[in-house]
């Protein structure tokens, strides 16, 4: 048996494997069955078979896509040829990038802090607690 079976049609968590939003097959079904994804509105299982023109809203960490299925793929190609198989809604888009903007504009406190203290913040840290 194919991957893209007779009808033109792929099994929902391989195609988002093969798109590149999720880096295995697994994540995907995890991410499918945890909600995290609707399919014409509709919350499928990852075994739903997917067709061009399908709708998919795809929610990663913050992130929120709205794309359109316009290709299926029998193997995970690279990125650019990956974009290929789907066409971003304008709405996702700029959703996507008003929360870019936001997250660029007011980071999360804490969020250029790498690794453990040195002992000069140790020091301030135990400052302010005391």
């Amino acid at each position: 048996m194919t991957e893209i079976g007779e009808e033109g049609r792929q099994r929902l968590d391989k195609w988002l494997w093969a798109a590149r939003f999720f880096k295995t097959r697994s994540l995907a079904a995890e991410a499918i069955a945890g909600g995290k994804l609707r399919w014409n509105g509709q919350v499928p299982k990852p075994a739903r078979e997917v067709k061009p023109g399908d709708e998919l809203e795809i929610v990663i960490g913050e992130n929120c896509w709205t794309v359109i299925v316009r290709g299926l793929a029998a193997q995970r190609r690279p990125a650019p040829e990956a974009r290929l198989l789907y066409d971003e809604t304008a709405e996702s888009a700029q959703r996507r990038q008003r929360q870019e903007e936001l997250r660029r504009l007011a980071p999360v406190p804490g969020a250029g802090l790498k690794g453990r203290p040195t002992k000069k913040a140790g020091r301030l840290i135990r400052g302010f607690n005391e």
